[in-house]
């Protein structure tokens, strides 16, 4: 621990990479995916145009996973220059829930919604199906995998790439080499099972000895046992909370146990000061201000599916927090840089090495699960958009399941 404190001191020294970002990416579908939130104003239908979002959460909560789709609403509110009736929001709507989701997707639909975002995964057989019932509303559903390539498509992003520069900043700073990660979702599915791995991985980067102990809730939104999951994994005696959950439960229990935390969706360090190290986040309004303008413009179908990235900035990390260990900022920086340049694709036969220095580099090195089943071979290509979407069902090599 002191050797690799050490090193990490001195590259404060060394050298700081500058985020850059250029280029036009392609989505699974093939449209491009906007490198930035455009800034026209839209051309027709200003005046009566509605959006309708449907969240799982209520975004008044002041972060975590509905706050976070809602301020990209309200970027894209402002972008776009919609008046406040010309959003319509449904709160605290269970993604299990067929029936309620159906009540209020057609409650937007009364309402005169042109386009109707659900946010959560849960809602994607609802909105699929109602896609086919109302073709001239458009359906755009957030995380999930299915679209119909006419009124109905699917949007996430590349949260693993924020994902893996928390891992870094989580292995750096851990101390018993435990690290605890409340998980939503078990392993079957590919959303929170990515995340995981890609966060395994960037821990591994810097501290081979650490392993990431992983609990389900199987719930994507519960306070109590978000908080009660935490606390179980801190009693395993990990010094370090990761999540892939909608509250601050987990980084709230980590402030009050005394250890540190990596939060998701939102920058949660006001909910935890002395712990929160830095958080996966989301940029929706990226996404949203680009949907409804090609919605409103009549350009819907050429969207297509969107699934960026760093480089589009759609997801980064939240800014690390005095809590990290001196070094971590230059490390990801780094690390940052070869993602956006295409060098590191995360789910490659690559991995990142840092010297005494902290100059990071790449070397091949095979994508193995806890099994020891190879997934990728050393130098081996980055698994496709849609195996990472959801074909993801394993743990990375180590990954414990509590």
């Amino acid at each position: 621990m002191k050797k690799r404190i050490a090193f990490l001191l001195a590259a404060v020294l060394v050298m700081t990479v500058v985020f850059a970002a250029c280029g036009t990416k392609t989505t699974p579908s093939g449209s491009p995916a906007p490198t930035t939130a455009p800034t026209a104003a839209p051309t027709k239908n200003l005046d009566d145009f509605k959006v309708g979002v449907i969240h799982i959460g209520n975004p008044e909560d002041g972060a975590g996973y509905s706050y976070a789709h809602d301020q990209g609403i309200v970027e894209m509110q402002k972008t776009l220059g919609l008046r406040d009736d010309q959003i319509v929001r449904k709160i605290n709507i269970g993604d299990t829930d067929s029936a309620a989701t159906r009540t209020a997707i057609e409650e937007c639909i009364e309402a005169g919604c042109k386009i109707i975002f659900a946010t959560s995964y849960g809602y994607m057989d609802t909105m699929e199906a109602m896609a086919e019932e109302y073709p001239d509303i458009i359906f755009s559903h957030g995380t999930g995998y299915k679209s119909n390539g006419k009124n109905f498509n699917n949007y996430f992003g590349r949260i693993y790439q924020p994902r893996y520069l928390a891992g870094i900043a989580a292995g750096l700073r851990t101390q018993t080499n435990k690290i605890g990660y409340v998980a939503a979702q078990p392993i079957s599915n590919s959303e929170v099972t990515g995340g995981i791995d890609a966060f395994a991985k960037g821990v591994a980067a810097v501290n081979p000895d650490a392993k990431v102990y992983v609990k389900v809730t199987n719930t994507w939104f519960d306070l109590a046992l978000e908080g009660s999951t935490a606390e179980a994994l801190i009693d395993l005696g990990c010094d370090v909370i990761a999540q892939h959950c909608d509250t601050t439960a987990p980084q709230i229990a980590a402030e009050r146990a005394g250890v540190w935390g990596c939060g998701y969706n939102s920058d949660m360090t006001d909910s935890a000061p002395n712990a929160h190290l830095t958080a996966p986040i989301w940029n929706w309004g990226v996404y949203y201000t680009t949907a409804v303008k090609a919605a409103m413009e009549g350009k819907w179908e050429e969207l297509g599916n969107y699934y960026g990235g760093l480089k589009e900035g759609f997801v980064d990390i939240s800014p690390l927090t005095k809590n990290c260990v001196p070094g971590t900022q230059e490390i990801i920086d780094q690390v940052r840089e070869l993602m956006i340049s295409g060098e590191f694709g995360v789910f490659d036969g690559k991995q990142v090495v840092v010297d005494e220095n902290g100059k990071v580099s790449l070397v091949d090195e095979a994508l193995v699960d806890n099994n020891g089943n190879v997934i990728v071979e050393a130098g081996g290509p980055c698994l496709d958009d849609a195996t990472i979407q959801g074909g993801i069902n394993w743990y990375y090599e180590n990954v414990i399941l509590q």
